[in-house]
């Protein structure tokens, strides 16, 4: 691989998300479903690959032809799906650079409730899904136990997760784990806003919501995507000179930085495995362990480096968030354009049964727990993690948004504080990364025994202590 062709890659990555941001501007009813325009450019992608367009075109060509690769050079291909499993570790390094972390009792106080409620549905999610695979999965279609994970690798963790998860995959010996958890993350999403619009509906009709007491439509400005013109700040600070450094160097070194910090951690526990537990058992557990949990404790290390040493507060949040957000739209377009149809396909009826657990369960919990975990506010709060357990952070940010359009309620600063305790396990966290290597080495028995329990923990916190209050 030349970098030429790496580079050249990037310039289709450009293309499919102008294309992609090009028809949310012209279909209304994409518009309605808020969709990204990575994965509506990673759909076209998907479309115009060599998944579909193709194979169609291989009915009619020779093998040598270029059209059978679809509108893509295969060395385009090969670059974009290796480009998901990188860029997770520049996400989850951004998590917490440039983020003040308030005390634990402003954060138990404010959070608390969506943090009893999410944790009781993210670790429910590895319930449902491993009780399906053990009882009806594993039985009747010979999938491994570890595909009851794959609920809450892609509803929770979204396409970041299972694209980082990849390798684990493979080195398990299930690659098909991967197509199958980015197919349930897009799902996932879809899901996530077309079934929380529906209840947002049905809780407005039923004076379930204490904010907005009809349902209000987002400008046309909002539905395609476009800032309004009273609504444009600035976008990130320059917090130094340019002719010193330019900030978003600056910036993305300290990404870089967190993500080499993670990698020298896995490394050190790999080393470790080796010379303590290596020697006496054929264990090589650490060696399944992806690398973006740990680039999110470098980002933590690095952070808190700074909060020490940075009088200046040169390390501005926004500006994070640009090469954040610019790393998730590429991941979700390249592993969406790359996934295997093929894959699905043949998994057809489990996939759709890991897709129907998972939301059935997640619109459980919302109509059911939310109300008697969460004290005040029950919709308004609880529709946020809701979004967030279907697919992405954002989707219950904009579910909240349409419920409390002012931020009139505790749901946003609820959601933020819960976040801090929330991501580094569950949601893409330490808990889900390594949940695919601990029931790989464990079984799904001892893993769903555990799982359990930390729901169960999640409830009764939330329903004998916040819901009393």
């Amino acid at each position: 691989m030349t970098a030429n062709q790496v580079g050249f890659a990037f310039l289709y990555v450009a293309a499919f998300l102008l294309l992609g941001k090009w028809v949310r501007i012209r279909v209304s009813w994409l518009q309605n479903l808020f969709l990204p325009s990575s994965i509506i450019g990673g759909f076209l992608a998907l479309i115009l690959g060599p998944q579909v367009l193709g194979k169609l075109v291989s009915m009619f060509v020779s093998e040598d032809s270029f059209w059978v690769n679809g509108i893509f050079p295969e060395s385009v291909t090969t670059v974009w799906s290796d480009l998901p499993g990188l860029l997770i570790n520049v996400v989850f390094a951004s998590l917490f650079l440039g983020a003040s972390i308030p005390g634990l009792r402003k954060i138990w106080n404010y959070g608390g409730p969506q943090l009893a409620f999410g944790w009781t549905i993210g670790w429910g999610q590895y319930v449902i899904g491993i009780l399906l695979a053990i009882l009806v999965l594993s039985p009747v279609f010979g999938l491994p136990p570890l595909t009851g994970a794959l609920i809450e690798v892609a509803f929770e963790g979204g396409h970041g997760t299972a694209a980082g998860l990849a390798g684990t995959f493979e080195e398990i010996g299930f690659a098909e784990g991967y197509d199958l958890s980015v197919g349930l993350a897009t799902i996932g999403i879809l899901s996530g806003v077309i079934v929380g619009i529906i209840l947002i509906n049905w809780a407005v009709r039923k004076g379930k919501t204490n904010v907005i007491k009809d349902v209000q439509g987002f400008s046309d400005l909002r539905k395609q995507g476009i800032m309004e013109f009273e609504n444009r700040d600035p976008a990130a600070k320059m917090t130094v000179r340019p002719e010193s450094i330019e900030p978003l160097s600056l910036h993305f070194a300290l990404v870089g930085l967190s993500v080499l910090v993670g990698y020298l951690l896995l490394q050190a526990l790999i080393w470790l495995e080796s010379i303590i537990i290596g020697p006496f058992t054929d264990t090589t557990f650490m060696t399944y362990i992806p690398l973006f949990p740990l680039a999110m404790i470098g980002g933590i290390l690095v952070q808190l480096f700074f909060n020490k040493v940075d009088n200046a507060q040169i390390v501005d949040r926004n500006m994070i968030n640009r090469i954040q957000g610019f790393a998730l739209d590429i991941l979700i377009l390249t592993a969406i354009g790359t996934v295997s149809i093929d894959v699905i396909s043949d998994y057809i009826v489990p996939f759709l049964l890991l897709a129907t657990a998972g939301i059935l369960w997640n619109v459980f919990g919302l109509l059911v727990l939310a109300p008697k975990i969460i004290p005040s506010y029950w919709f308004e709060r609880g529709i946020g993690d809701f979004g967030q357990s279907m697919g992405i952070t954002a989707t219950g940010l904009l579910l909240m948004r349409i419920v409390d359009p002012r931020s009139e309620t505790p749901a946003f600063e609820g959601f933020g504080y819960k976040q801090l305790v929330y991501e580094p396990f569950l949601g893409g966290g330490l808990v889900t990364a390594l949940s695919i290597p601990l029931i790989y080495q464990f079984g799904a028995i001892p893993f769903l025994i555990f799982a359990i329990i930390m729901s169960l923990i999640g409830a009764l916190v939330g329903l004998l202590y916040f819901g009393k209050r």
